[in-house]
């Protein structure tokens, strides 16, 4: 492009941009080379726009292939998970593994040519008012650029809480984020901290593993099975909600459950008083769809345990008094943001939580060229829908550009 020639030209005569350990982009630069990044850089490239990935790990996608345990499987169907441009294998099942996800990712890289740049870990971004540029910074280079696209996510670092006496316990303690297997487990009691869908997927691991797990419930939790009436429940909830409010479809869901998994209370699993999907629009909490963990837990296998009080040698007391012994704590405990540690910019990102200030749908753009793209709480799908408009809005920037510098006499 002859604007892309006439913006080298005048940097190569710019010394701001001619430092050794600088590299000015022309494109958008992409921190994060997960599902997000990659969808991203895809939709991208679809419009003739080249941007640069920048990736702390060694590989794409590294929460998937290094922080997640062997049976994972996606929790909705592939049609819902799969990125932009590029459908899933027909030969691979509704609820593809996380190895088959993997190859998919790896397949999705190579079909756009995406080459991310592995190992380089941003310390530090922040945008240049009299330059009008972004100055991203890793351990060896300064990147310069126009836009930059922050797609490290949600799960960006694992969340583990301080519990008193945690020193004393003596037994392995971990985040499931460094869980691969329950068969090291085999016989062994272990505790499981946290009801989500990970939470419940580890103790059904463990148990088809022959260990013997608790899970600590401190809150309510929607269950849902995950499939109704033949169909998947995030399909079927997603089509009932074309026609019907919010509230109804929620007393659907909830009916159908309470004839399909009776009444989960009885087994120390409260209902929030907020359906399932109203809870999710209002506070991104996502119900849990049932592997097979409830039968487990309504026979005994799995044990409903109250929150921790403390840990002392080998075990655990509860806030309900009772003292019981353990090998092993893992904690389900979620993930965090860790944008506010790199990027220096207020008015975008909540420094509490890294998250985008302005809620769904509208948290994808900032100011000066600043984009977030995977914080919608909304998995797969919500990044897809970001990856598309991010690129829209670039592509538009990018003409008016070209229109400008080409007009010139």
């Amino acid at each position: 492009m002859d604007f892309l020639r006439e913006i080298e030209g005048k940097r190569a005569h710019d010394p701001i941009f001619n430092d050794s350990g600088r590299s000015f982009i022309p494109g958008p630069v992409i921190v994060g080379a997960g599902p997000s990044g990659l969808a991203t850089a895809a939709c991208l490239k679809e419009k003739g726009i080249v941007s640069v990935i920048l990736e702390r790990s060694n590989c794409l996608a590294s929460l998937w292939q290094r922080n997640t345990y062997d049976r994972l499987c996606l929790h909705l169907p592939k049609q819902f998970c799969e990125l932009p441009l590029m459908p899933f294998p027909d030969h691979f099942p509704t609820y593809p593994s996380k190895q088959q996800f993997i190859q998919y990712l790896e397949a999705y890289a190579d079909r756009f040519d995406i080459r991310p740049r592995f190992n380089e870990t941003v310390a530090r971004a922040e945008y240049d008012h009299k330059l009008g540029f972004w100055r991203v910074k890793t351990e060896t280079t300064e990147y310069m650029c126009r836009w930059l696209i922050v797609a490290t996510g949600e799960n960006a670092e694992a969340v583990v809480p301080e519990i008193k006496g945690k020193r004393e316990f003596g037994g392995q303690i971990f985040h499931t984020s460094s869980y691969r297997s329950g068969d090291v487990y085999r016989g062994k009691r272990v505790l499981v901290v946290g009801c989500g869908n990970s939470g419940m997927e580890v103790c059904l691991d463990l148990c088809n593993h022959n260990a013997r797990p608790s899970l600590v419930v401190r809150d309510s939790v929607h269950i849902l099975p995950r499939q109704m009436l033949g169909k998947s429940t995030f399909g079927l909830s997603m089509w009932l909600l074309k026609w019907l409010p919010i509230r109804l479809v929620d007393r659907f869901l909830l009916l159908v459950s309470w004839f399909m998994l009776g009444d989960t209370s009885k087994f120390g699993l409260d209902r929030p008083k907020l359906g399932p999907l109203e809870l999710k629009n209002l506070s991104g909490k996502t119900p849990v769809l049932d592997v097979g963990t409830l039968a487990k837990i309504k026979s005994g296998d799995i044990k409903i345990c109250p929150g921790i009080k403390q840990l002392k040698r080998h075990a655990v007391e509860f806030v309900d008094g009772r003292t019981e012994n353990f090998d092993a704590i893992i904690f389900a405990t979620g993930y965090k943001s860790n944008v506010p540690f790199w990027l220096k910019e207020r008015d975008m990102f909540s420094e509490e939580d890294g998250l985008p200030r302005r809620p769904f749908p509208n948290g994808w753009k900032g100011s000066c060229g600043l984009y977030a793209v995977g914080f919608t709480k909304r998995g797969l799908l919500g990044a897809s829908m970001d990856a598309r408009r991010i690129s829209e809005d670039i592509e538009r920037c990018w003409k008016v550009d070209a229109k400008r510098l080409t007009s010139k006499p």
